[in-house]
């Protein structure tokens, strides 16, 4: 693989880790509700997520999942139905973001690995965008390098990508904003992450 054909990937790569989305919003709920360690672990899980799609490309596995209407609908409903279950515990009082910044309470590790891998590896459209942009690449990469090139590098920009948004909603200035601004911003990740699960819902 040349450099300007990795260039090519890694910015295909880029431009899908930086469109606005669900998995934002599970960044900021975290790094919020836990902090910068909370939302660097949630980053990387989702970047997880990331290289196991790629992989599945990689594979050729992500044809099947495509051409398999079934398993593609099944898979979209879970994760229509995990954001609606994030978007209600953003809007219930009872542990959500505000209700844990009031009592000084934090999200644990495990939650924040758990929604980072989820949101990411429920998200149907990931094989649909490694499908389109992705598989393209995955035809000249045909050595083990080049292969575990083409898995490595949406990974790490995922995880670079969501450790630098973490880093700046967890700075002590720009936190201290957002902890003032804590129930509207629960309100607000609640009914995006609910509206995103309808949205699934009504175009499959």
């Amino acid at each position: 693989m040349t450099f300007s054909v990795w260039l090519g990937l890694a910015l295909v790569c880029i431009l899908g880790a930086v469109s606005p989305g669900p998995s934002l919003v599970v960044m900021m709920r975290h790094s919020l509700a836990g902090g910068r360690l909370h939302g660097i672990v949630a980053a990387w899980s989702h970047a997880l997520g990331v290289g196991f799609y790629a992989l599945l490309t990689l594979l050729g596995l992500a044809v099947i999942l495509k051409e398999s209407p079934t398993l593609f609908t099944a898979i979209a409903y879970a994760g229509a139905a995990y954001l609606a279950w994030l978007g209600i515990k953003s809007l219930r009082a009872k542990g959500g973001v505000a209700a844990k910044l009031e009592k000084g309470e934090k999200t644990t590790l495990w939650e924040a690995a758990r929604d980072g891998a989820m949101i990411s590896v429920l998200n149907p459209k990931l094989a649909l965008f490694f499908l389109a942009l992705f598989s393209q690449f995955v035809a000249i990469g045909t050595d083990t390098f080049s292969r575990s090139v083409i898995v490595i590098t949406p990974f790490a920009i995922d995880g670079l990508w969501y450790t630098l948004v973490t880093l700046a909603l967890s700075s002590p200035l720009m936190l201290e904003k957002l902890k003032q601004k804590a129930v509207l911003i629960d309100r607000l990740c609640g009914v995006v992450l609910i509206g995103l699960a309808v949205r699934v819902v009504v175009t499959l």
